[in-house]
């Protein structure tokens, strides 16, 4: 009876000495994480100053690394044209709010059309 009494006691001191453990991961609120997106962003930039048009598909990847959001579709063939695959790659460029998320108004976008690269921006975006 006193070795569960002990145990209970054990375990009730434990779950309120935990109850205020609190691990903050992924917003971009804290000191670490604003130095994160901001590197992150500045990189992105720097990397964009050396794509060039007509770069395939991989070497863009390679260049830019994991997109923060992308968009794809397939354009289906005609008499006019022939069919058309096109891949849109958004990279955080520019901070926006102070909400923790990025989101594609934060964001340049990298055209790819036919695993070549065809722009980036939004004039390239907005031309597809």
């Amino acid at each position: 009876m006193k070795a569960k009494l002990g145990a209970a006691l054990i375990m009730a001191i434990a779950a309120t000495s935990l109850t205020g453990c609190v691990l903050n991961v992924g917003d971009h609120e804290g000191k670490r994480s604003d130095s994160y997106w901001q590197k992150q962003q500045e990189t992105n930039r720097n990397n964009l100053a050396k794509l060039s048009i007509g770069m395939a598909k991989d070497q863009v990847t390679i260049l830019m690394g994991t997109a923060d959001f992308s968009e794809a579709y397939v354009t289906q063939a005609d008499a006019q044209s022939p069919k058309k695959e096109v891949q849109v790659f958004f990279y955080r460029t520019q901070w926006s709010k102070g909400d923790g998320k990025t989101t594609k108004s934060e964001c340049t976008p990298v055209v790819i059309s036919d695993n070549k690269l065809v722009g980036w921006g939004e004039t390239a975006y907005q031309n597809i």
